[in-house]
């Protein structure tokens, strides 16, 4: 057997190169758009059967897969369970930065790969970042000297987040009919096997698979047969094994903006406690939601969404926010550069490679 590499080998790429393309890529149509919602429900389903979902002819299908991942618009990536990389809650961090030094700022914390989402905004705070204390971090060193050390920031508030309610993956551009949606989710791989808890439960040909899953989610048994110089039987019963315990969970990585929802808010919301259970809850199914988390500090749940432009935001504060029972504050910070997205650069609406090792043992 090939030996199995310990840990992910992309790097961060090459702003200046890699990470965009030689031409501007062409707009997303509606058939390119049909094409992500329906990844959205089946990341893992097949060309022929997506073409006859969405009444397209075959080679259409794979022909505009092929170009959104190789114009950088959209990956179909892994999303590792979290016992499996990190080692406790993550924290919600919020900078505000001496005058001009935001940019300065977010460009040195590309620079941590604990960093998971990286966002410049306007309002109370310069930049928001999420931080996940990964398999051999120190959290504490971050947070209390390499972070705060770096040139240009003037101070951090930290929150521990203590639930989350919705997470990135479940957003959905919500545009398929529902015959469509039912057809989709019948190709969708069930988590009905116990979980692995800890990255030495895994053997090496399952850590390997791991690894290439993280990277492209729609990985064939036969790609990862070839990668590990495996049989194709024992390749497709390991990713079966990992998609059915939930080790890894198949998700479709595109930047918002690009099918049109322009403005990314983050509303922090101080909510009276015997109220904040109703709260995460009635928050959780919103359609404009990517995350939804309970925290600790001054807000008690932290609400990131995204929105079509600032008319339905004002819409979404006045009326879905102002009928919930028990809301003391909000504060709202709109996003002007996600720099980061689930451990992957971004540039605009182009996608680079996840950053290095966030998968060891």
């Amino acid at each position: 057997m090939a030996p199995v590499k310990a840990a992910v080998t992309a790097s961060t790429p090459d702003r200046n190169t890699s990470s965009v393309p030689p031409h501007e890529p062409p707009p997303m149509d509606q058939t390119d758009l049909d094409i992500v919602a329906a990844l959205q429900i089946a990341p893992r389903v097949p060309a022929n059967a997506l073409a006859d979902i969405l009444g397209e002819p075959a080679s259409t299908i794979t022909r505009r897969l092929k170009r959104l991942q190789q114009d950088r618009l959209m990956k179909v990536i892994g999303r590792f369970a979290w016992p499996l990389v990190t080692s406790g809650n993550p924290r919600q961090l919020w900078f505000k930065c001496q005058p001009g030094q935001a940019l300065e700022v977010a460009e040195k914390l590309r620079g941590f790969r604990e960093i998971q989402f990286l966002l410049v905004t306007s309002g109370s705070a310069d930049i928001y970042a999420d931080l996940y204390p990964l398999h051999g971090s120190d959290i504490n060193e971050l947070l209390s000297r390499s972070v705060p050390s770096i040139p240009g920031v003037a101070s951090i508030e930290s929150q521990l987040v203590l639930e989350s309610k919705r997470v990135g993956h479940s957003w959905r551009l919500d545009r398929l009919k529902p015959e469509q949606v039912a057809a989709l989710e019948v190709h969708r791989v069930p988590v009905n096997k116990p979980p692995m808890t800890s990255i030495d439960e895994l053997s090496d040909i399952e850590f390997g698979t791991l690894l290439q899953l993280g990277q492209n989610a729609r990985v064939t048994a036969a790609e990862v047969a070839r990668s590990l110089n495996i049989s194709s039987s024992s390749a497709y019963r390991t990713i079966q094994l990992l998609l059915n315990n939930g080790s890894i969970s198949p998700r479709v990585e595109m930047e918002p903006a690009a099918a049109g929802f322009t403005l990314h808010a983050i509303i922090s919301l101080q909510v009276k406690p015997k109220f904040i259970a109703a709260a995460l809850e009635n928050l959780s199914v919103k359609k404009s939601a990517r995350m939804v988390s309970m925290v600790t500090g001054k807000a008690s749940i932290i609400y990131h969404g995204t929105f079509r432009g600032p008319d339905e935001l004002a819409h979404f504060i006045t009326d879905e926010i102002g009928a919930l029972s028990g809301i003391q504050s909000i504060d709202t910070c709109v996003g002007l550069n996600v720099l980061r997205r689930y451990w992957m650069d971004r540039d605009g609406e182009l996608m680079g490679d996840q950053v290095e090792g966030l998968l060891t043992r």
